[in-house]
């Protein structure tokens, strides 16, 4: 099909060979007119792009109104207010689970009647099987929130919080978090609030259990308060660490430490936490473009269909079946890795991207759409379109790496 006259003048001044571009435009709904088609059947690198295929699997698989459990119990037994036992933690992957749940939950163990635990907590991660690291490693931004690694029991996306307060002279930690330690050697200057007196220097070492963030370098008295955030520790440590604190606040003494293991066989359900709903889920993946959202959706969506625990394998598989029996999938080659679009195995084609959009317009409209970023209004897209027609009528996902560059909704 022969390129319009002005996308060919774009691609020229673009400096992008044509054969390194695949454009597919067409009218909405199966049966919709192709107004373009350049290289869409070619397999590309997605991006971030990617993100729709897990997300749009789980609305079929689970619906919009789906909500990731975090299961609580007890082993032993309760008596005047005394779990004379463990409380048992086990993570089913919720990736929304933070520090604002903790006085829910505490307040559920509360109206137990429990006011002191003389045993442990104990966290059941085992739901997913992923391994020890903390960070992806895809870039050299191995702190940066974008690669932090997944976790059946994760908390605050895998994301440590330090407040720097300089008109306080003040450092520390936003939640409880003894997993971490922090050696405060900043100096508070009386300088104006830019350029090297506007932020901290940040050094991080990991080379002990315990990792140790240095704080260094001057910084105005005149700047706000700082928040540096890095993916540090382990999330179950982080959860750990402030729930306990929480319950100490609430009155409810822990006198045991935390374990690692499953669910005993003869635990007895406590009561069930339950996150936001997948709608919001899924808006948060695709409009923020969140990669431990969509790394947890493609994993749970395996563990799921193939049963825990979670492996990228069976979340690969599990998404590919999903889409294939709603007629979802055209033919070509797809491969997702590991569903966030930090990859550079993962490859996609403009017409599949597109037949995928087609499906879920025709089953969900609108309300899948405004799981999309809104041009000019919100996501990926706030900035773009503005001050264009195109402004809340486009509803798009982005994707973005070195030398790949996407956009298609």
């Amino acid at each position: 099909m022969a390129l319009p006259q002005s996308i060919k003048n774009i691609i020229t001044q673009s400096t992008i060979k044509p054969s390194d571009i695949s454009i597919y435009i067409k009218e909405v709904g199966p049966k919709g007119k192709v107004l373009v088609s350049h290289n869409a059947h070619t397999s590309r690198t997605p991006a971030s792009v990617i993100k729709v295929l897990p997300t749009y699997a789980a609305i079929l698989k689970l619906g919009f109104d789906y909500r990731f459990p975090t299961k609580f119990y007890t082993q032993g037994s309760i008596s005047n207010g005394v779990l004379q036992g463990d409380i048992i933690v086990k993570g089913f992957g919720d990736p929304t689970l933070d520090s604002k749940d903790l006085s829910k939950i505490v307040a559920k163990v509360r109206e137990k009647g429990i006011k002191k635990i003389t045993g442990n907590i104990i966290i059941d991660r085992s739901f997913f099987r992923v391994g020890t690291k903390d960070s992806s490693g895809f870039d050299e931004h191995l702190y940066s929130a974008y690669n932090a690694m997944p976790d059946a029991m994760m908390f605050n996306e895998r994301v440590s919080t330090i407040c720097v307060k300089p008109k306080k002279n003040s450092v520390n930690k936003k939640d409880a978090d003894g997993s971490y330690k922090i050696i405060n050697k900043l100096k508070v200057v009386s300088k104006p609030c830019k350029g090297r007196y506007s932020w901290p220097g940040v050094r991080i070492d990991k080379s002990k259990v315990a990792p140790k963030v240095f704080l260094q370098g001057q910084i105005s008295k005149h700047c706000g308060q700082q928040n540096i955030c890095k993916v540090l520790t382990k999330p179950y440590l982080s959860f750990y660490y402030a729930f306990k604190d929480k319950l100490k606040k609430a009155g409810v003494q822990v006198e045991g430490n935390m374990r690692l293991r499953k669910v005993p066989t003869n635990a007895r359900p406590l009561f069930t936490h339950y996150s936001e709903s997948l709608e919001k889920i899924v808006s948060k993946t695709a409009k923020k473009s969140n990669n431990l959202y969509a790394r947890h959706l493609l994993l749970f969506l395996g563990a799921k269909l193939y049963g825990a625990p979670a492996t990228l394998n069976k979340g690969r598989k599990a998404v590919k079946e999903i889409l294939r029996s709603k007629g979802a999938l055209s033919s070509g080659t797809l491969k997702i890795d590991n569903g966030s679009g930090l990859s550079r195995t993962a490859k996609l084609s403009a017409k599949m991207l597109a037949d995928m959009y087609d499906n879920a317009y025709t089953r969900y409209a609108e309300r899948w759409m405004n799981t999309l970023a809104i041009a000019g209004v919100d996501g990926t897209i706030k900035k773009r379109f503005r001050s264009t027609k195109v402004k809340n009528r486009a509803w798009m996902k982005t994707g973005t790496l070195k030398r790949t560059k996407n956009i298609g909704g």
